[in-house]
């Protein structure tokens, strides 16, 4: 199994991100409790533009609280549904993974904020294993049924 860490005490893990999703080719899939960060907006927006299929679930908490998340979102420009927790209004969809042409998952701590970059210690695993990679792609695939269009 394949790991590597990026911390936010070490360097810029938003320019990590960025950096593998400006590689990927055929998909990316992210279930992202917050999302506020321009830089990987624009990332994920190339990408849709390139032809790489983009969908992200966003915690509809969050979305509803963050007028800087709806504004990233308000063209229309990558596809993306909301969702509460498990149990409704007031839960939360606190995922924080992404999957990059079904061959590398990225999680951890990081939420894809500007606060998390600038501010937070936070943490990113990258990983290249089969398995977990199934894992969350089983995941992504169950939320990303569950959850709505906003509105």
């Amino acid at each position: 199994m394949k790991i590597e860490l990026a911390l936010t005490r070490a360097g810029s893990v938003a320019g990590k991100i960025e950096q593998l999703i400006r590689a990927a080719s055929n998909s990316i899939d992210a279930a992202l409790y917050r999302f506020n960060h321009p830089k990987l907006a624009g990332a994920l927006l190339d990408a849709a533009g390139r032809g790489v299929k983009v969908r992200v679930v966003l915690d509809r908490n969050k979305y509803e609280e963050s007028r800087s998340t709806r504004e990233l979102f308000a063209n229309g420009s990558i596809p993306f549904r909301l969702l509460y927790g498990r149990q409704g209004v007031g839960t939360k969809m606190h995922h924080k993974f992404a999957i990059l042409d079904s061959t590398t998952v990225l999680t951890g701590s990081y939420n894809w904020t500007l606060e998390s970059e600038e501010q937070n210690f936070e943490s990113l695993l990258i990983v290249s294993e089969w398995e977990q990679i199934e894992s969350y792609q089983k995941e992504f695939e169950s939320l990303w049924a569950m959850a709505a269009p906003p509105g």
